[in-house]
């Protein structure tokens, strides 16, 4: 007879919500240093994709969830993760534990001064802490700095929750139809505070580049430990 599971140990057991299969990952690719319009695609030519392993690499955690299913306000600053009832975003709340939200949409019609608040999101920059989009409506782009420092853009959907790691410079934007309706989580009280790049001295920034160092850093590392 199998003895019966301790409750600590059946919470233990709980089994975290996974991440999404690559089939499911949103579409990414190399885009130029410099871009004209922020809300253009910018893919080079030929086009030079990015593969889910790539972007694992680097920090990018993805969830597919169901925005179609359930109904959230066009803006609530903040908004109790409490009062979610989608039972995977419930649990994706408790497995991270994210403990505020807000919703907010990206929109002429919704945000003041738009087109200078774009400016600013598209501004380089870095968070001291995880930062984490779950996309309820609407389609964008978020940009990110690979181990190498090249651009990547990845294209943002309704139903895509995507994470960045604390440290990595990114920047975001919506794409030419000006619309993004989307929940921002967090862990404890919200800081939304950019370090706009430069900021390799910041302590966040010296975490990410420890925790994903660039084929260069490991190759010296490798070569120090052989030498040693």
């Amino acid at each position: 007879m199998t003895d019966a599971v301790e409750p600590s140990e059946a919470k233990k057991a709980k089994t975290e919500l996974p991440i999404a299969p690559d089939e499911s990952w949103p579409e990414a690719w190399i885009i130029p240093d410099e871009v004209e319009d922020q809300y253009a695609e910018n893919k080079l030519e030929p086009n030079v994709p990015v593969s889910v392993e790539d972007l694992k690499k680097i920090g990018i955690l993805y969830w597919k969830m169901d925005a179609e299913s359930y109904e959230y306000p066009v803006k609530s600053v903040p908004w109790d993760p409490k009062d979610a009832t989608d039972p995977e975003l419930k649990q994706l709340r408790d497995d991270r534990g994210y403990s505020y939200a807000d919703i907010i949409t990206v929109h002429p019609d919704h945000l003041p001064d738009f087109e200078n608040k774009l400016k600013a999101f598209f501004e380089e920059h870095i968070h001291d802490a995880e930062e984490i989009r779950y996309i309820l409506g609407g389609s964008g782009y978020f940009d990110v700095r690979d181990l190498e420092d090249t651009w990547i853009r990845i294209q943002i959907k309704k139903g895509d929750l995507m994470t960045l790691p604390e440290g990595i410079y990114h920047r975001f934007t919506c794409d030419d139809k000006h619309l993004i309706h989307a929940m921002r989580l967090f862990k404890g009280v919200p800081v939304w505070t950019p370090f706009n790049r430069p900021c390799d001295e910041h302590e966040s920034r010296k975490k990410y580049v420890e925790l994903f160092p660039s084929e260069e850093k490991e190759d010296k590392a490798k070569e120090e430990e052989k030498n040693e």
